[in-house]
């Protein structure tokens, strides 16, 4: 987290569990939310867990925490993976940044998660490796929307337009070392930059300065929240507090490792199939009577969606009857229809788009109805 007193005369805070606190909002989230979507957004997502793994055998220990093959990640290369318990329900997802063939930076989204860490590291002979704790000592700023490269050419030393979808590089931000990767939790064109703790308040007052002609917004985590949803993309304490798999999340492709914790469950798993999937769910305005049985939807995160203008959510479904369309009833008695995710950018192309794209438009360019 930034330093609390530099934003406590700016915004209204959220104290996290276990300590700590976030930005929740600085003004409106739903003005945040549309920024975002139309401009650009500035998030402070230093609350994550990162830890660094070094040493000649730090590929196969990191590989034995995480379910994704790292053997052809080359350095400047970002992977996203999922860390399992033992019974192969997912704990938390990860980001996995690779400097070099023998170190590498892991992030989760949840300060504490470094015991984890330490337990999962420690359950296999760790050979010539080493796992070290960074949380603390660096700021992680996320800016996203489709002007941030528009941003990022003036405040970087750095050809912008080379950085590829979840590739990073070094740089320099208010003259410190930065790291800059492309990638996000908006669904939109997105950057999370990486700078030494003592810079990241000074990084957030640059970047506020140059992005306020191209309509940047500070941003809390009411506004990723709704994004987030929007996007489809799970979060720790809501799709993944179920004890779920990769399998009903969605998410198998993401498995692609072989000998890594909860590996041998995931196997028994993926020949019986999953039995609910997580999907999307359009709750009705109105009361509305169903006719005929209807399976039971769990909704597990839901908000307004500034884009749709109504409540969309997300939660998990019996998968014989997951189809999107299907009524369903909620367990708070509610009547709702499933939808396929993600209910934004359905193609998932707007991260991705070619830097020539990006440079020729300020606005997205596909809003489907949910």
């Amino acid at each position: 987290m930034l330093d609390e007193l530099f934003f406590a005369h700016n915004t209204e805070l959220l104290k996290l569990p276990g300590g700590g606190t976030v930005p929740l909002r600085f003004s409106d989230s739903r003005a945040e939310h549309l920024a975002t979507r139309n401009a650009a957004g500035l998030f402070d997502f230093s609350l994550m867990e990162m830890a660094e793994v070094a040493g000649p055998d730090a590929r196969t220990c990191l590989e034995h925490l995480q379910t994704r093959n790292l053997r052809l990640l080359a350095p400047g290369s970002i992977v996203y993976a999922l860390l399992l318990r033992d019974d192969g329900s997912v704990f938390n997802d990860a980001t996995i940044w690779c400097h070099a063939s023998d170190r590498f930076w892991i992030f989760s989204g949840r300060r504490g998660d470094f015991t984890w860490f330490e337990e999962a590291f420690n359950s296999r002979p760790r050979g010539a490796a080493r796992l070290t704790r960074l949380s603390g000592q660096y700021a992680v700023l996320a800016l996203q929307g489709p002007r941030t490269f528009a941003i990022l050419r003036r405040a970087l030393d750095l050809p912008i337009g080379e950085l590829r979808y979840f590739g990073f590089a070094e740089t320099r931000l208010v003259d410190v070392q930065a790291f800059v990767g492309r990638l996000g939790y908006s669904g939109e064109l997105g950057c999370e930059i990486v700078v030494p703790a003592s810079a990241g308040a000074d990084a957030w007052r640059k970047l506020v300065e140059i992005g306020a002609r191209e309509g940047l917004l500070e941003c809390g985590f009411a506004a990723a929240n709704s994004l987030r949803i929007e996007s489809g993309y799970i979060l720790f304490s809501a799709e993944l507090v179920l004890r779920t798999d990769p399998f009903e999340l969605g998410l198998a492709r993401l498995v692609n490792g072989t000998d890594f914790i909860g590996s041998a469950a995931l196997r028994q798993k993926r020949r019986t199939g999953p039995r609910r999937r997580l999907g999307g769910i359009v709750p009705f305005d109105d009361v509305r009577t169903i006719t005929g049985a209807a399976p039971t939807a769990q909704i597990t995160s839901e908000a307004h969606s500034p884009v749709f203008a109504r409540t969309l959510a997300m939660g998990f479904i019996d998968a014989e009857v997951s189809a999107p369309g299907s009524f369903l009833h909620l367990s708070d008695g509610r009547r709702a229809r499933s939808a396929r995710l993600p209910f934004y950018d359905p193609g998932r192309m707007l991260p991705r788009a070619p830097y020539t794209q990006v440079a020729s438009t300020s606005a997205p360019s596909t809003r489907p109805a949910p």
